[in-house]
Order: structure tokens, then sequence, then C-alpha cells
């Protein structure tokens, strides 16, 4: 199984624990990663309200450098599979033309032969939870894990038609897969906050809160999401958030391939860990022991 990877900014900056802990996750899985190259910034869903076309254009270039590769685009964040599918879906209705032309000055072309893809989707259904569950052996057993969706890798549903962005069940699934029991807690289809954090800041701080306590009151030992920019905001804000909402007990934030990397049996250190900011006792105490 090959892919183009696409990064995305984040796991180069913020979340370099996710690129650490996705590239050591396929290698055990035999998914074999080639990184874009001359990769850009998907625009993180901010570009397009002050240039339409630019935003369009700077994805279909990152679509066209993976189409010459002649591999569907992976990626592992919520908001770059949003912005290239996004992409994608103006360029294959009537957007294409247009985009060429101004491709062409790189000497590039969009064809819109490559698909579209995150790491979860591709564990679900392009490897299987069953030849996944086969290669797990530390299974995470007695971990109650909270799944954190996020929005972008549900909705709109036109573009990430995965599954019922009402009631997802991919997370849950993957969460049994590896040994582990699934929380059910209020908060797992509530927004992070994220995009909010230069305009909103306090009212982030509380959504975080709000997040982290409701899995808490579950009884969870760690949340669990697909997205970095869901993990870096409620890792980052996560002691200003419990001070907001009242909630003492820390709540470790963990990457998807983190999680999976652990029921894999690779060591804490190799899949990042140690960068977390909140409950990092926690982590040592009740990921790495329990599993």
């Amino acid at each position: 199984m090959k892919y183009a990877f696409f990064p995305g900014c984040v796991l180069e900056g913020a979340a370099k624990e996710n690129y650490l802990a996705t590239t050591a996750v396929a290698k055990v899985l035999g998914i074999e990663l080639r990184e874009i190259p001359g990769w850009t910034c998907c625009g993180a869903s901010h570009v397009q309200d002050v240039d339409d076309l630019a935003a369009t254009a700077i994805n279909a270039r990152n679509i066209a450098l993976a189409e010459q590769m002649e591999l569907p685009l992976l990626t592992v964040c919520n908001t770059c599979t949003l912005m290239l599918r996004q992409a994608k879906a103006k360029l294959d209705n009537g957007q294409q033309e247009t985009v060429n032309r101004l491709l062409a000055a790189a000497g590039l072309t969009y064809r819109g032969t490559s698909d579209i893809t995150h790491l979860l989707w591709v564990l679900l259904s392009d490897y299987g939870l069953d030849r996944l569950q086969r290669l797990v052996n530390r299974p995470l057993t007695g971990l109650k894990v909270a799944a954190y969706y996020g929005c972008h890798i549900l909705r709109p549903p036109v573009l990430m038609d995965f599954e019922d962005h009402a009631n997802p069940q991919s997370l849950e699934n993957l969460i049994r897969a590896l040994g582990a029991v699934p929380a059910d807690y209020e908060a797992r289809l509530n927004c992070c906050g994220f995009h909010a954090t230069y305009t909103a800041s306090e009212d982030l701080i509380r959504i975080t809160g709000e997040i982290n306590h409701s899995a808490v009151n579950a009884g969870a030992d760690c949340i669990v999401t697909p997205c970095p920019l869901c993990q870096m905001s409620l890792d980052m804000n996560q002691p200003e958030g419990q001070t907001a909402v009242g909630c003492r007990q820390e709540m470790p934030v963990l990457h998807l391939a983190q999680l999976v990397g652990l029921a894999l049996g690779l060591a804490p250190e190799k899949l990042g860990l140690n960068m977390h900011i909140a409950g990092r006792e926690a982590i040592k105490g009740k990921l790495v022991l329990k599993s």
C-alpha cells in the first residue's frame, strides 16, 4: 500500500510528535508513505475568506503533485483533508480550466486522478480492522478511550462522506479493535474551537475545558483524535480550560497514530508521548502501564 503523504504544516511544527507516530506506525503496518515533494500549506480554512481562487489553486497544486506520483493523497489532519477535498470538488465541477492556467506557470496540470483520503479512513477501509487487529501485540485492555472526531472529518457531509456525520462510529470501532473500550460521553462531536484561537480565545478556553471535563466525567483514561489541530487545542489549552470549568483532573489527548502505535507495541518515546503538555504522568500511568 502506497500513498502520497501530505503531512501539513502542523506536523512540521507544533505537532511533530504526530509525524513521528504516523511514520512509525506506517512502517510497522507496511504502509509506504511517500512525502509529496514541495507540498505547501492547505490554507487551513482561512485563505478562501480572502481569495477563494487562490485557496483552490494552492490545493490544486498539492493534488497535482500527488498525481505526478500516481498515488492517492493521504493526510492525517481533518482540516487539510477538508480543504483538499473542497478544492477537488470545485475543480471537478467547473474550475479545472481556470486553475490549470494558473498552474501552467509552475509546469503543473490538475487532472483529477488522485483520491484524497485520511489515515483513519485508510485504516478502516483500505487496510481493514481485522488485519490491523492481527498485528496488535500489546492490547489496550482495560483502557477507556474517549473518541473525539473534530468537525472537519465529518462536515460538510457532501464532501466528507465516509460515514454518518451525526453518529460516526469509525473511531469507536478502531478503539475496540485495539483492545480498548470506547467511552460514552456527551462532547464527542463538539467543536474544539481551534479556528477561534485568535478571535474568541475566552470561548475557546471554555469549550476545550468542557470537552475534557465531559471525558473525565465519563471515566475516560484518555481522548484520541484524528486531527492534530483538535489535539493541540485540547492539550495546549487544558490547564486554562480546567480552571474555567472547575475540573482538576488532567486528561491525556492522543493523536490517532499514537494510540495505534501503543497497541502495536511501539515505545512511547518513539510515538512522541513525552511531547504532550497535559497529562504526562497520566500517560505513563494509565496508558503505558495498562498497555
